[in-house]
C-alpha cells in the first residue's frame, strides 16, 4: 500500500489571549495550496483520506476529500506536537528571528520546547501504522503536520533524530508499506504542484 503524507497548507499566525490552544485556519495562500492539492490528486485513485483534528489540516484535506467523494477521517493521534500550545507562529518566522524555539529544534533539543520525543514518535508511528494496516493494497492520503511527517519517516529511515528536514506546506511525501509491514520511502517533500507565493 502507499501512504501519501501531506503537510497541511499555510495557516494564519495565531496567538491566543485566553490560554486556549491556538488552532489557526488557513491563510488565503493556504486555501490556494489546498486547491492545488485537490487538482493534483482529486482525479487519482485514492481509497481513503485521513486528517489530523487540527483546523489547518482539516481545511487542507477538505477539498481533496470532496473531489474524491470520501469523508475525511479525523484521527486524533495525527495531531502535531504543539497541539496544546497557545501560539502558532510559522517556522519561517521563528527561523528568521533566531527565536529560542527555532534554535532548540534545529539543535535537536526538543525537550526544551516541551516535546516528549519518545511519546510523540510512538503516538505518530502507531497511528500511521494502524492506518496502513487497515488499508492493505490501497493508496491513502494522510493530511497532517511537519513534525508528524518527520517523526514517521525518520522511523522508516532508522534515524534517531526526529526532526531532520523541513517539509513545505502542502508537500507530499510517499511511503510504501508491504503486506509484511516493511516500509520504504518513495519520495520526500514533493512540491511541483504548488503555486508560487503572491
Amino acid at each position: 500500500m502507499e501512504l501519501l503524507l501531506i503537510r497541511h497548507a499555510l495557516p494564519v499566525r495565531l496567538v491566543t489571549d485566553d490560554g486556549t490552544p491556538a488552532d489557526p485556519e488557513l491563510a488565503p495562500h493556504g486555501v490556494t495550496q489546498a486547491l492545488a492539492l485537490r487538482d493534483l490528486l482529486g482525479t487519482e485513485r485514492i481509497d481513503a483520506v485521513y486528517t489530523s483534528p487540527l483546523r489547518r489540516a482539516r481545511e487542507t484535506a477538505g477539498p481533496l476529500a470532496e473531489a474524491l467523494g470520501h469523508a475525511a477521517v479525523v484521527e486524533a493521534d495525527l495531531a502535531e506536537w504543539d497541539r496544546d500550545q497557545t501560539a502558532y507562529i510559522h517556522m519561517e518566522e521563528l527561523k528568521a528571528t533566531g527565536h529560542d524555539v527555532w534554535r532548540a529544534m534545529a539543535e535537536g533539543r526538543l525537550h526544551d520546547v516541551g516535546i516528549d520525543v519518545d511519546a510523540f514518535r510512538r503516538r505518530v508511528d502507531d497511528a500511521i501504522d494502524a492506518i496502513a494496516a487497515r488499508h492493505a493494497g490501497h493508496r491513502v492520503a494522510v493530511v497532517c503536520h511537519g513534525g508528524v511527517i518527520n517523526a514517521y519517516t525518520a522511523t522508516v529511515l532508522g534515524l534517531d533524530r526526529v526532526l531532520y528536514f523541513e517539509p513545505d506546506y502542502t508537500s507530499i511525501s510517499r511511503v510504501l508499506v508491504s503486506q509484511s509491514g516493511t516500509r520504504s520511502i518513495r519520495s520526500l517533500n514533493e512540491t511541483a504542484h504548488l503555486p508560487s507565493p503572491d
